[in-house]
């Protein structure tokens, strides 16, 4: 009884930590999201929040490029 007793824990954590098959549908719109932002030269950054929708937990943060700073001096 004691081995049992010691091993349902064990299989549980195991069970808890094994990896998903199959492709995540929120997966790839975050690697599409990812694609388009790079396209726009922009890096995908979290929002910080978790809807589970990745449009309005990521947003394409674009650094560089445009300014209303003349250039030169």
């Amino acid at each position: 009884m004691r081995p049992l007793i010691l091993t349902v824990p064990i299989v549980l954590a195991l069970a808890a930590c094994a990896p998903t098959t199959g492709a995540s549908r929120y997966g790839d719109e975050v690697r599409q999201l990812a694609a388009d932002c790079e396209a726009r030269n922009g890096i995908l950054v979290a929002t910080g929040r978790q809807t589970g929708q990745p449009r309005a937990d990521n947003v394409c943060r674009i650094s560089g490029g445009a300014t209303r700073l003349p250039s030169g001096g």
